[in-house]
């Protein structure tokens, strides 16, 4: 099937690529704005209290206040004169380093008084910003899409030197950058048609992009190689794209499936954010797929003997015979060295630490101005206050009855009394009793507007049983502490009211809070999935169990090791990051594509150890062989994929560096480490059974999949 559709492709070559020239000039405006749609969100589990929670607290209507303001560009002391025309304290600025203040609006200053403040810091030259979670989270999406246009020049360079390296010639660079870029715009354009039908994480473009490139730049490498090869044993050009795609291409599609699968597992986490990168990451790599199967055969077919237009001398690669030949006959030495490598690694990932945090702002650098102004606005009204507690509470009396407002009380009463709560906020607390309390809601103009005013901000006008409590923690919202204050608020919630009132937490600190223990829970059934995907993957490419069950050990060993590095990298600050938990919104993220990636290099390597078996050789040999003929291709093609996902270096986040580090020194370990030394010894050791069930009886059986 995959040799018909090659041949049609390269001899309808010119239609192919005038059709993928229409969908990428269609789909142009799509892949622009993929962002637009994008939110930070999506971290809910469907229908669980805290969502109920959440969304009641969204149907809260309260009137919009002054907020906390960033102002750059002016001293406080100027600040502070121009806030005197208000006219507001000067203690309600608050200096932060030369030149930016924070201004928390004082009780009762107005929104006019606001804006009037802010037309009179722009008269001045000075700039003004809203200090808030939404505008943290607006400063996060922005600075998420500019790491993909930063990383994406930075990593351009360096991939044509290194793909130069590889294929010894201009032409053959250009190649899979083309196919990896016209993947990777198709790939982002579905994305952006997907986000406007369900919630996409804004860092799934960065995620889609680097996935499409760096798959896409290998998947171009491996067939691409085998054409040249063909092409140079005196095949005809059809006939070479023909046999190329044949096994090369087979081989390929093996791997797209197997890491769109292993992506496609995330859909255990559950919640909107993990489905969202699920179908994001599948959607990359199934528009890699369709590159590499039609666009690549066409333009091999149309440049032909050209693609070896521009050679260049290249290294001397004798290297991995050397390797291969100490591999095959001291296995125990290098499996001991491999082990050595990576066990003291793997023996420090129970030590990891998983959260996403709510407080957004510890998501920026030190150095950014927002985050030091929720700084000092956690050090002057108290640590809890940027990310209050909200307990939503739907009661069986309508609040319009005076007895309605009894339980109110009492779980206002109750939630003060807590030790680690601060402030509570509640219509309890606004010295009046009950009965004007139901009158204001039951006849709101019996009553002074400044009540009504101050109501809402707790009731939902348009349902008489709904209201919200709010609970200030004492401690900030990435403590730990706090996360145990909302289960204790939680725990306890239906003993202090009435039986069949409905009462959960929500906000931003419980979403999170679930969010993380959801990840936690779900994350050895997704792990699991992922490895079944790759046992299933490996045994059909390979038809040998024992190598399949292998394989999957040993991308055990690799997760563990990728797991340990990062607990250096993020719990001890190697690397110069900044000490925190590693985000529970990338790290399951970190293992899925590791089990997927690793597929290409171990079908490709395997393949070549069989092809050799197949053709009569002796064993040890076989696998000599097979690491000489695949060493530097594959170790080439994982430093493509690392100076891919190094290059989110670049990113003013730490959740996009430890991305780019976490799959840079996986890839590492599974290129250099498990396929040049773990495989290659182990498969010597177990001698005749190293392919079980596999033996070469003839070559129709062997499923050649490999490069020659």
């Amino acid at each position: 099937m995959i040799s018909n559709w090659a041949r049609f492709s390269v001899r309808h070559r010119r239609l192919m690529l005038w059709l993928w020239v229409l969908l990428i000039a269609a789909t142009l405006p799509l892949a622009i704005q993929v962002t637009k749609h994008l939110t930070t969100n999506g971290f809910e589990r469907p229908h669980s209290q805290v969502q109920w929670a959440t969304t009641v607290v969204n149907q809260i209507h309260a009137p919009t206040v002054p907020q906390p303001l960033l102002i750059q560009g002016v001293s406080t002391a100027k600040a502070i004169r121009l806030g005197r025309t208000l006219p507001v304290s000067p203690s309600a600025f608050h200096r932060i380093g030369p030149e930016k203040t924070l201004f928390i609006p004082p009780s009762g200053l107005s929104l006019n008084q606001a804006h009037k403040l802010r037309r009179d810091l722009t008269t001045e030259h000075a700039s003004s910003e809203t200090v808030s979670q939404l505008a943290i989270g607006k400063l996060v999406t922005h600075d998420a899409s500019q790491t993909l246009t930063h990383s994406g020049i930075l990593a351009m360079p360096v991939l044509a030197v290194l793909l130069l390296v590889v294929f010894g010639s201009v032409m053959a660079v250009a190649l899979p950058l083309i196919i990896a870029v016209s993947g990777a715009e198709v790939a982002l354009a579905a994305v952006s048609i997907i986000s406007r039908h369900m919630q996409l994480s804004v860092f799934l473009t960065d995620i889609v992009s680097f996935l499409a490139l760096g798959v896409g730049v290998d998947y171009a490498l491996f067939i691409s190689t085998r054409f040249r090869q063909d092409l140079d044993s005196g095949l005809s050009i059809e006939d070479s794209v023909v046999d190329s795609m044949a096994h090369a291409g087979r081989s390929v599609l093996y791997s797209g499936i197997a890491v769109a699968l292993a992506v496609a597992t995330l859909v255990f986490g559950d919640n909107a954010y993990w489905k969202g990168l699920a179908v994001g990451g599948a959607v990359a790599i199934f528009a890699v797929l369709l590159a590499t199967h039609t666009l690549l055969p066409a333009i091999m077919g149309l440049l032909g003997k050209n693609l070896h237009w521009g050679r260049v001398r290249r290294p001397d690669f004798s290297l991995w015979k050397r390797l291969s030949y100490w591999v095959t006959h001291h296995p125990v030495a290098a499996g001991l060295v491999s082990l050595a490598i990576l066990v003291p690694f793997a023996t420090l990932a129970p030590q990891i630490q998983m959260r996403t945090p709510p407080n957004l702002a510890t998501m920026l650098p030190r150095t950014d101005p927002l985050r030091q102004a929720v700084e000092k606005q956690q050090e002057v009204q108290g640590a809890g206050v940027i990310a209050p507690i909200a307990i939503a509470v739907r009661l069986n009396t309508p609040l319009t009855q005076p007895k309605a407002w009894v339980p109110v009380a009492h779980l206002t009463q109750q939630l003060s009394r807590m030790s680690d709560v601060a402030i509570v906020s509640s219509p309890t607390l606004l010295h009046v009793n009950a009965a004007t309390l139901a009158l204001a809601l039951r006849q709101p103009r019996q009553v002074p507007s400044n009540l009504r005013s101050a109501l809402q901000n707790f009731v939902a006008l348009h349902n008489a049983r709904l209201l919200v409590v709010y609970v200030i923690a004492k401690s900030g919202p990435n403590a730990a502490r706090t996360s145990d204050l909302v289960g204790h608020i939680d725990t306890h919630l239906h003993s202090w009211l009435p039986p069949g009132t409905r009462a959960a937490a929500g906000g931003l600190v419980p979403v999170l809070r679930s969010f993380n223990q959801t990840t936690q829970n779900r994350i050895p059934l997704i792990i699991a999935t992922a490895l079944a995907v790759a046992l299933i993957v490996l045994t059909a490419a390979t038809r040998s169990v024992l190598q399949a069950a292998l394989g999957v050990v040993f991308d055990g060993l690799v997760a563990l090791a990728t797991a340990g590095f990062l607990v250096l990298a993020d719990h001890h600050q190697w690397l110069g990051l900044e000490r925190q938990p590693l985000d529970s919104s990338i790290t399951p993220l970190i293992f899925v594509l590791l089990f997927g990636l690793s597929m290409d290099y171990e079908v490709i390597l395997l393949h070549r150890m069989q092809e050799r078996i197949q053709a009569g050789g002796e064993r040890r040999t076989a696998i000599e062989g097979g690491v000489a003929t695949t060493g530097a291709m594959i170790t080439g093609a994982g430093m493509i994929m690392v100076v891919v996902f190094l290059a989110l270096l670049v990113s003013p986040l730490q959740i996009m560096k430890t991305l780019g580090i976490g799959l840079a020194f996986a890839v590492l370990a599974d290129t250099w480490i498990v396929r040049s030394l773990l495989v290659p010894s182990s498969t010597t050791l177990l001698g005749q059974f190293g392919f079980w069930p596999w033996h070469a009886r003839s070559r129709e059986q062997s499923a050649d999949l490999s490069l020659k």
